[in-house]
């Protein structure tokens, strides 16, 4: 091998070798900007986490407190007796007492008894006359009154909370807030709010006078503004914020119920004219032909078919009643 030879070979392999030098330098560069990057994001991960650290810890108590919010709830309304008297009538917001209920509703009944007397019917039309005024008719007028009271309450309880939230951001404490909002808002709303103030003035907890007003008012809502006010005395979160999200919860919910009463409106109608045609064809039929719809109510016979006919409706009617009756 001559001197050119030598030297070529010499010039390759120092080539070769200058290649795999600047090659390995280039990876060893390559993997040390890696290793940069993956501890830079490991401290901004960390300075992150220690920025969210609190926040964290703080939901998760929130969220463990609701949690045993609940849990007692349930465990009460396992416990919880059938409502009295006394407490259906709060509900309702009526003044009467249990005393005067019982004279009003022994009044009905001896009224009905008279007219179901008079009238000349049976006397297992009298007996079940002076039940349903007893028991039936008083309790359904209450009941009626207590959901008139609790929608009303629903309406006004939204704008309740946006006020209550507002004078929270001005500074105002949460015990004067609920009086400003007693002293503004009038219906179920102010009431339930002056008597939680009131509660409050005596030494009672603010969050334990909420609970107390859930009672007189057995609404989903209800409990969660008595459970916000809960977490916020153990806690010390945001009750701005609890309350803000609760506000949007009630809104949102009568807008689906709106949206469903609005989707639902044929069929009630269509439930109403099918229950009502009977006894407008029955009632037409009466003035028409009297003597061919009266064999229904003197023939034996004829008082099976019509009582089969009335048990058969109404069993129409509860299933109607069912199918177009959508919870929110």
């Amino acid at each position: 091998m001559g001197p050119v030879q030598i030297f070529l070979v010499g010039a390759i392999v120092l080539i070769i070798l200058g290649t795999a030098v600047v090659f390995l330098l280039g990876q060893e560069k390559d993997r040390k900007r890696r290793i940069t990057t993956v501890i830079q994001g490991h401290r901004q991960s960390t300075r992150k986490f220690s920025a969210h650290d609190v926040q964290n810890k703080r939901r998760a108590e929130i969220a463990r407190k609701l949690k045993e919010t609940k849990e007692e709830q349930d465990e009460k309304k396992g416990k919880k007796k059938k409502a009295t008297i006394a407490l259906l009538l709060e509900q309702a917001g009526l003044t009467v007492t249990v005393k005067q209920y019982w004279l009003y509703s022994v009044a009905l009944m001896v009224a009905m008894l008279i007219v179901t007397l008079l009238l000349g019917h049976s006397l297992f039309v009298v007996v079940m006359a002076g039940i349903v005024g007893l028991l039936g008719f008083p309790r359904l007028v209450v009941r009626h009154l207590t959901k008139r009271r609790q929608k009303k309450f629903l309406e006004e309880f939204a704008d309740a909370l946006e006020a209550v939230i507002r004078l929270l951001k001005a500074g105002m404490p949460v015990s004067e807030a609920i009086s400003m909002i007693s002293r503004e808002f009038t219906g179920p709303v102010g009431e339930e709010m002056s008597r939680i103030y009131d509660k409050q003035k005596i030494g009672i907890p603010l969050h334990e006078a909420a609970m107390e007003a859930t009672k007189r008012m057995p609404l989903a809502e209800m409990q969660m503004f008595a459970t916000g006010l809960s977490i916020q005395a153990q806690t010390g979160s945001s009750l701005s914020e609890v309350l803000k999200n609760l506000a949007g919860v009630i809104r949102a919910r009568f807008r689906l119920k709106r949206k469903i009463k609005a989707l639902s409106s044929e069929a009630i109608a269509s439930a109403a004219i099918i229950g009502s045609l009977p006894n407008l064809l029955a009632l037409g039929m009466y003035f028409a032909n009297r003597e061919y719809i009266m064999v229904l109510f003197t023939d034996p016979f004829g008082k099976i078919m019509l009582g089969c006919a009335v048990v058969w409706m109404m069993i129409g009617i509860l299933v109607m009643k069912v199918m177009i009756n959508f919870k929110v």
